[in-house]
């Protein structure tokens, strides 16, 4: 036992304990907390304890404190432990929010995680966590983003028009895919005759 914990078990206390290692249903690290405590009550050592029980030094030592300062109700349950992610600020999510409503840096169509995560100085995984708890997705945005080049209507308003207007489409136009296949397996005249005509 650890230098500066003494256990006191009453006859109240062993009733328990006994009853818990006794018990089939009751949890497993339930019965072996009480296993340590009525080992140490027996007096046996930490090594012996540890060969019993089949745990290490300070698990031993841990529940024994606590057997000792809280009684057997501390057995009976576990220390709440920290979130192993901080939470985020509120500030820090609004911020994204309200980035992620804006327009984008530079000539990009829509947000990044990794873009938006460089702009606030947060990580990948929280920006998007903050985007699903707000329903955001920038990827799906439906713009359409014009060309800067000055030229760009008079560019348009030829490719379209000569898809549009027949007139304007010269001869030598491509055949499409289908219109090519359609062609080759059209039969000749002469080979549907040939076919129709009866044999000798």
């Amino acid at each position: 036992m650890r230098t500066g914990v003494s256990l006191s078990v009453t006859p109240a206390d062993l009733d328990r304990l006994y009853g818990l290692v006794k018990d089939r249903n009751a949890p497993q690290k339930h019965v072996w907390r009480a296993q340590i405590v009525l080992l140490s009550a027996e007096g046996l050592g930490t090594n012996a304890i540890m060969r019993e029980t089949c745990k290490s030094k300070t698990c031993v030592w841990r529940w024994q404190e606590r057997f000792a300062a809280e009684g057997v109700d501390g057995l009976l349950r576990d220390k709440t432990r920290p979130a192993r992610l901080a939470k985020l600020d509120p500030a820090v999510a609004e911020r994204v929010v309200a980035l992620t409503m804006e327009a984008p840096p530079g000539e990009a169509t829509h947000w990044t995680s990794a873009a938006m995560a460089e702009a606030v100085g947060v990580s990948n995984s929280s920006v998007q966590r903050i985007w699903r708890a707000h329903g955001l997705q920038p990827h799906h945005v439906r713009q359409f983003k014009l060309s800067r080049d000055p030229k760009f209507v008079d560019k348009v308003r030829d490719i379209v028009g000569l898809y549009v207007d027949r007139r304007r489409r010269p001869s030598s136009f491509p055949l499409t895919k289908r219109a090519r296949s359609r062609r080759s397996t059209e039969r000749s005249p002469a080979c549907r005759s040939r076919r129709a005509a009866p044999g000798p």
